[in-house]
């Protein structure tokens, strides 16, 4: 076996209060947060003069973290368009299963967010939804029924 785990996902923001707010109302848990910089950084990214704040977020579970970076050197680049469609290639969304989507739609709606479509009824089988939240990172919100 090649792959024992999928360690995290990084998302790059600009506001980094914002995003761990988002992501603690969600649900995840805050690990950490502290400055990264240094050559073996800027050695694994491929740029000079990295400066950034990292947090580390977790899911309840354990299993699954979400990388955010603040980059204060070298700037941070906005992907053009910003609120990219969901047929745009690249990574769209990150998705979580959750207990009870419409309480965790008002929550996060309560927070800033905004629902990207509708909540949609797959089979017999989920309730989804994706919503926007801070700097239009959008997540996908799974119910498992039955």
């Amino acid at each position: 076996m090649t792959v024992r785990r999928m360690d995290n996902v990084l998302i790059v923001v600009e506001d980094l209060d914002a995003v761990i707010a988002f992501f603690t109302e969600l649900g995840l848990e805050l690990e950490g947060r502290f400055p990264v910089e240094g050559r073996w950084v800027e050695r694994i990214i491929g740029l000079e003069g990295v400066r950034q704040d990292v947090a580390m977020l977790r899911t309840p579970d354990g299993h699954g973290r979400i990388e955010l970076a603040a980059f204060h050197a070298p700037q941070a680049v906005s992907p053009e368009p910003r609120r990219a469609p969901a047929n745009t290639l690249g990574i769209r969304r990150v998705m979580f299963a959750v207990d009870d989507i419409d309480e965790v739609v008002v929550r996060l709606l309560a927070h800033g967010a905004e629902l990207v479509g509708e909540i949609v009824r797959f089979e017999d089988v989920y309730r989804l939804c994706y919503v926007r939240g801070p700097e239009d990172i959008v997540v996908g919100l799974a119910e498992e029924l039955g």
